[in-house]
Order: structure tokens, then sequence, then C-alpha cells
């Protein structure tokens, strides 16, 4: 299995150190796995027969800057090149989410499919954004397009709906699915602080990102549903069919207040057909003891779904951090291999 990578952050790295840990766990499973190009905005690695995994991660060690490392580094490795020599079965495609154009990653999944080569992305931009049209050309191309990692991760949410609600109607989809806001609101139950502090704390951790707007605000969290409802309902909503409201306003006298009659507070997003109509929105909701996200705890994750004739199916777990989302894209990796179909 010959891979590019494209874009090459922190989930990237994360993903070389799986594929050179897990070799044997690969190999169990008839993969061998020959990373070609790893290739950033400013260059990449190119190695026809293979970039050596164990020396890279070496020379990542003491080298930050990937042009220079001597085993086929260099400033002229782009996208292009990969197209021009066709020599790659699938592109993992990590570059930076831009939820307004879903560029440069669109075109590079676009591309990708139309030269008839599999696709794993992390990047929820061209999901949210064109999802109807990037499945169109994977279809059309006999080519499958791995979308794990955008809807949270860990947590397989959109693969456990693919598959496991295979044959029944989605009428609601709900869900814990951002760790970062359920971290700072249990933070703020179990230690009586603030807001700000427990931001603080989460950032501190590295949890939190130093601009926390996406995650804090709901953006996140609808993004994420919006992909979970355009794929799994069949619908093509946008953002400004989401209500939001997100935690930044949330005060340690609301925390307490709920913590008076047993509840707490937790972002939740949520799909659901009422009177045929599909209302969406996120908003920090009490819940209690019977409810299933009251035991979601810390930076876990979960999403619950309602059907027709399957009843409901609830998924809880998820570890959140690079190498829980590199993971995902590994898994996504193993089940085009052994011929899942997501797209059909």
């Amino acid at each position: 299995m010959r891979i590019a990578v494209i874009g090459f952050g922190g989930v990237g790295k994360a993903f070389l150190e799986l594929v050179h840990d897990k070799r044997e766990v690969l190999e169990a499973e008839g993969i061998n796995p020959v990373i070609n190009y790893i290739v950033r905005s400013q260059g990449g690695i190119y190695n026809p027969q293979g970039i050596d995994i164990g020396d890279l991660l070496t020379f990542l060690k003491e080298n930050q800057d990937i042009t220079t490392y001597p085993q086929g580094g260099s400033k002229d490795i782009s996208f292009e090149r990969i197209m021009e020599e066709g020599d790659v079965d699938v592109v993992i495609e990590m570059t930076p989410t831009n939820l307004e154009t879903a560029e440069p990653g669109l075109g590079f999944i676009r591309r990708s499919l139309e030269k008839g080569i599999h696709v794993v992305t992390a990047n929820k931009g061209p999901i949210l954004l064109a999802y109807k049209e990037l499945y169109e050309l994977a279809k059309n191309n006999g080519v499958q397009l791995g979308i794990g990692c955008t809807t949270g991760g860990a947590l397989p949410s959109i693969n456990s709906g693919v598959i496991d609600m295979a044959g029944s109607n989605i009428t609601s989809i709900e869900g814990v699915l951002n760790g970062t806001t359920n971290f700072i609101l249990e933070e703020m139950a179990d230690k009586k602080i603030e807001y700000l502090e427990a931001l603080k704390k989460a950032q501190d951790l590295g949890i939190a990102e130093r601009d926390p707007s996406l995650d804090v605000e709901g953006w996140d969290t609808a993004t994420k549903l919006l992909i979970l409802t355009n794929v799994l309902m069949q619908e093509d909503k946008t953002l400004d069919d989401v209500d939001v409201q997100g935690i930044q306003s949330m005060t340690l006298a609301d925390i307490e207040e709920s913590l008076k009659y047993g509840k707490r507070y937790k972002l939740i997003g949520r799909s659901s057909l009422e009177d045929g109509q599909l209302k969406i929105s996120v908003h920090p909701e009490l819940v209690g003891p019977d409810n299933i996200f009251y035991n979601v705890n810390g930076k876990n994750k979960a999403v619950r779904y309602t059907s027709d004739t399957l009843g409901d199916l609830t998924i809880i777990g998820g570890a959140s951090g690079v190498t829980p989302a590199a993971a995902s894209i590994l898994r996504d990796l193993i089940n085009i291999h052994r011929g899942y179909s997501y797209i059909r």
C-alpha cells in the first residue's frame, strides 16, 4: 500500500509513529505501508522506494524542516508531484481546516479521487462543504473516502452510523462531540472554579487551543454534527442552519445551581426530525443521572442515534489528542484495506 501524507502537523507526526510502532499489527492485516511522500506547504520528502520512517523520526528529534531530510527532502516536493508520478494508492489529507472555502484540502481530495486514489482525511472543511460532490467522485472512480477522524477522532461516530445503522432511517442524532468543552464544564463543577480558570487549565494541559473559540463557542460541535447529519440523514445543511450557543458565558453560579439538583451541564449537539422538519442546535443543556450523557466525563465524547427500525445506538468514549486522531486515520486505512465500503 503506497501512501502520500499531505499536511504534517502534530497528527501527521503521530501517524508516522503509529505506522512505525504498529508494523506487526499492519503486517498481520496483510498491509505493507510504504510512505512515498510527505508534503507540507513549503516542500516535503519523496522516496519512490518508501521513506524509512524510523530514520525520519530520529531526524525529527533534532530537525523540524523536513525539506532538509537527506533521504529525499526538498522544497520542490509538492502535491503536483504526486499527481504527476501517480505512484500512490492512498492519499492521507491532514491540512488545516478552512470552514469557509475548505481549501487547500478540498482541491487535494477532489483531484486524488478523480485520479482513482483512495483518500482518508482528518479535514472537516471539505466534508462539511462538499461531501456529496466528493462522495460521487469516489463512487464514480471506484475508490473509498474515509472521514472517521472528522467527527470525533477516536470515537467511531461516523463509521458506526454508516455501518451499524445500515438499512434504518435515522430520526435524530445527539451527542457530546467536543472534549474540550466537556473538560472545562467538568472542571468548573468539580473544582468550583470560574470559566476562565478552567479554560486556562485546559490550555495549559494542551486540551484547549490558544485560540479556543471554535471549541468554546460551539462551532466545532456544530461542524461535527453537520457532517454526521448530512452523511447519515442525507441532508445538505450548512452552519447557517444551526442554532449555536457555546459555553463562554457559563458562570460558576450557573454550575453550582445545577449541582443543587444533582445535574450537570453538557454542550449537546442535536439534529432531530420534528413534524417532518429537521431542527439542528448546539446548546449547553442540564442533564441528570438518568441521561446517558451525564457520565460522559473529562475529554470523552458520545453520540446517540435514534432510528425507525434499529432503535437507539449510543457510543461513548474515544480519547482526545493527536495520537487518538492519528489512530482514527489508521483505522480508516485498515478498514479500506479490509474492503469495507464507506462509499457504496
